[in-house]
This record gives structure tokens, C-alpha cells and sequence, in this order.
């Protein structure tokens, strides 16, 4: 008993840091994709790319030992059954081997936010870290890519049997505007991952930092072109300097208040497919992009899928279908739209089940104590609207993390009873008065 007591720390401690490790692979692995993409093929090192995913099946393995088997998470176990037989539906729907293992490859960052169940994202110390560099990295990369052209641009490589390129430096409306990629060799996701670094990294920094970086980041996503990141940035800049400004015990509930407001982004796209469905787009115009996607990328799966499995409005047609894995390697390909909204695109993949989650995510974020995850609920909920967000993995990875807490030992606790309320204890002082300072279920990391 005393030996196993000894090492019980130690076998814990490897386990609680093998989503951390996997997060910061996956985080340096899509920043620095077109680096990364460019230089383990030429030197014909391609397997170095798939070194995240094979940390994330660990990580899938942890998800059912800690939140199925130790947390005892029914809800765990059906997302976990749900995920599998979609798995085998979309094989069914895309027909080829290579669709459904790029769906599994596609859905595997899932289990890996979702592993930060008990955890306050606030105790990983070095995980933040790499974070903060990645972002003072992306954006330099973009600022480089205006005066540089990169090698990766427009390099070509293979993947599953399908080719691939590097985005293209374009400009948006035949002028002055340019798209630029960074070193992500894509304009939205270079933009995302400025976005999403500096959410989290401005949570332990002083407003000072935060304004002046802030606006650096903000002229930075502008480079790329990403209206919706752009519009996200400076709107979390603001009710974050908003937020600092309350009384002590007044900010942690508003960052959470913030937080459940940020689902009403979910009927966005339903309202303005009401209020501007059927107007016509202007090529090359401000509103071109936003009404493409209210008469196309919202409207035409759905129409698709009364076409080829009318179930699939219910039950949905498949991990996969009317994404990635549809458009490269299914005879459905010809089907395929681009689905530029999370909720909608996840929607047609898992059907009403999604819908059954999302209601209990939404309740486990009246729960939540993380200020990381409810600013990446923020973040994530309004970025979303316009972008799908499954490639790459990273973007996946982040939207699982941010609703990881519905899994937790808490939340678990609470639904084994109906009449067993969630009780939330009040945060302790924060870092610049902005985030509470809550000890970490499973420790430092």
C-alpha cells in the first residue's frame, strides 16, 4: 500500500498532462502550418504531421477512463456512442475507406478539449506559454507576409490520396486589399489563431497590455481580411476593458453572464436567412461574402440532404458529410457546400442528438468557474457564425475545450439528481481583478 501510494502521484500527474501536450502540439502544428507543411515534405518527413493525432487517441483513451469510468458521466458515454455510430454512418453516406478514417483523424481534437473536464486551463503554466509565444509568432507572420512572398504559398502535397495546396496570396476586391496567411498559410485561420491567443493570454495581463497589443492584433487580422475575427477582436477588447472597470465582486459574473449571452449567436444565421434570403449578391462587394452564405452555405445542405437521406434531417448523415472528408475523398463530392457556421455544419452531421448537448452544455456554463473557458465560449460563439471551424484540428480542439466542463465531475454530480442544485463557490481575487484565481481540481500542472 505505501509503494503504490508513493506512486499514485506521478501515474496521475502523466495523465492530467497528456491533453496539455497534445493542445500545444496541435496549437504549434495548425499556427505554423505552412511552415510546417513546406518543410516535412521536402525533407520527406510527412509523418511528423500526424504526431498530435497520435497523441490525441491518448487522449480519447482518457476521456473514457477519467469522464466515463471515474467521473461516471452517462452524458460522456452517449457523446462518446453518438460520435461512433456517426463514424459508421458517415462511411455509409461517403462510401470510401478514406472518408471515414480522414472523418475519425477529423474528429479526434474533440476528445482532447474534452479532457479538460476538471481542469482550470489557468494551471497550465507552460501550455499558456507556448500559447503566448504562438501568438506574438502569428502575428509577425502575417506583418512578414506582406512584405515577403513565403515558399509554402501555393505548394502543393499530399494527404489520404488526395492533393492539397497552400493558399494563394489573393486580394479580396481586385485592389488593394490582400488576403494575407502568416505563417498558417491560410488568411481565416492566421487570424483565428491571433484571435484566440490573445483571448486567452490577455486574461493574466495588464490592461495596458491588453490595449496596446490589442490594437496590434486588431490591425494585424485586418491584414488578413477576416471581417468576423476582426469584429470578434474588438468586441472582446471592449468588454474587456468594460469588465475591468466593475467592482471586484461584479466582474467574474459578468465575464459568465457574457459567456450565456453568447449562445443567442447560435439563431443568427436563422434570422438572417428570414430577413435577407433571395437578395441578390454584388460580386466583389461588402455584403457579398455574408449573403453567399445566407442563399448558399446555410440553405443548399439541407436541401442536398432531403436529396440524398431525408432521415439524415433527424438523425443526420454522418461524421463528415458536407465537410473536409465529403469534398476530398466521396463520390458525394459534387454535393458538397461549403458550411461556413459550427453549429449548422455539426447539425447536419449528428442531427437532434447535437441539439440534446448543446441544452446541456448551455446549463453546465451556469456552473462554470474557468474565466479561460468562458471567454473561449465567448470567442468561440461569435467567430463561428460565418466559420465551420473543423480544419484545422485546432479549431475543433477549442470549441471542445470550452464546452469540456459539461463532463465535469461536477456537473456529473449534479445530474445523477434532479433535486441536487450545482453549487458554485465564490472566486478568490484575480490577476488584474478580471479572473478568479480558482484552485485547479486536479492540481498544478
Amino acid at each position: 500500500m505505501t509503494i503504490l501510494a508513493l506512486h499514485r502521484p506521478k501515474i496521475t500527474l502523466i495523465s492530467l498532462n497528456i491533453e496539455a501536450i497534445a493542445l500545444g502540439a496541435y496549437l504549434v502544428r495548425d499556427a505554423f502550418g505552412g511552415v510546417i507543411r513546406y518543410y516535412t515534405s521536402i525533407y520527406h518527413m510527412n509523418a511528423l504531421w500526424y504526431v498530435p493525432d497520435a497523441i490525441a487517441l491518448l487522449c480519447l483513451i482518457q476521456f473514457f477512463v477519467h469522464c466515463i469510468l471515474r467521473n461516471r458521466s452517462t452524458l460522456a458515454f452517449l457523446v462518446l456512442v453518438q460520435i461512433m455510430l456517426s463514424l459508421v454512418l458517415g462511411y455509409f453516406m461517403l462510401g470510401t475507406v478514406n472518408a471515414a478514417v480522414s472523418s475519425f483523424k477529423m474528429m479526434l481534437p474533440v476528445f482532447v478539449g474534452f479532457c479538460f473536464c476538471d481542469s482550470n486551463l489557468g494551471s497550465y503554466r507552460k501550455l499558456l506559454s507556448v500559447i503566448a509565444v504562438t501568438f506574438y509568432l502569428s502575428v509577425i507572420g502575417v506583418f512578414l507576409t506582406k512584405f515577403y512572398l513565403m515558399p509554402w504559398v501555393g505548394y502543393k502535397y499530399e494527404s489520404f490520396g488526395a492533393v492539397r495546396e497552400a493558399g494563394r496570396l489573393w486580394w479580396a476586391y481586385g485592389g488593394d486589399d490582400q488576403r494575407l496567411m502568416g505563417f498558417a498559410a491560410d488568411n481565416t485561420m492566421a487570424a483565428f489563431f491571433i484571435l484566440v491567443s490573445f483571448a486567452i493570454t490577455s486574461i493574466r495581463m495588464s490592461t495596458t497590455w491588453c490595449l496596446l497589443l490589442g490594437s496590434v492584433a486588431i490591425y494585424a487580422t485586418k491584414l488578413t481580411t477576416s471581417k468576423t475575427t476582426m469584429i470578434v477582436l474588438v468586441l472582446y477588447l471592449i468588454l474587456l476593458v468594460l469588465v475591468r472597470m466593475l467592482p471586484e465582486r461584479s466582474r467574474f459574473p459578468a465575464i459568465r453572464t457574457i459567456a450565456l449571452w453568447s449562445y443567442a449567436s447560435i439563431f443568427v444565421p436563422f434570422f438572417m436567412i428570414v430577413v435577407a434570403s433571395g437578395t441578390a449578391a454584388v460580386p466583389h462587394s461588402t455584403l457579398f461574402s455574408i449573403l453567399d452564405r445566407i442563399n448558399n452555405s446555410w440553405q443548399k445542405p439541407f436541401i442536398y440532404l432531403t436529396q440524398l437521406m431525408p432521415i439524415g434531417l433527424v438523425t443526420g448523415c454522418g461524421a463528415g458529410c458536407f465537410n473536409y472528408p465529403q469534398q476530398l475523398f466521396s463520390p458525394l463530392a459534387p454535393f458538397w457546400v461549403p458550411v461556413d457556421n459550427f453549429y449548422i455544419g455539426t447539425y447536419l452531421m449528428f442531427g437532434l442528438p447535437f441539439v440534446a448537448f448543446m441544452v446541456m452544455v448551455f446549463r453546465a456554463t451556469f456552473g462554470a468557474t474557468d474565466v479561460y473557458k468562458l471567454t473561449l465560449i465567448f470567442v468561440v460563439n461569435l467567430f463561428t457564425i460565418t466559420v465551420l471551424n473543423y480544419g484545422p484540428a485546432s479549431g475543433l480542439l477549442i470549441i471542445a475545450l470550452s464546452f469540456s466542463d459539461v463532463f465535469s465531475r461536477r456537473a456529473a454530480s449534479a445530474r445523477a439528481g434532479d433535486a441536487v442544485p450545482i453549487v458554485v463557490r465564490r472566486p478568490m481575487p484575480s490577476l488584474e481583478g478580471f479572473r478568479p484565481d480558482m484552485p485547479a481540481a486536479s492540481g498544478s500542472r
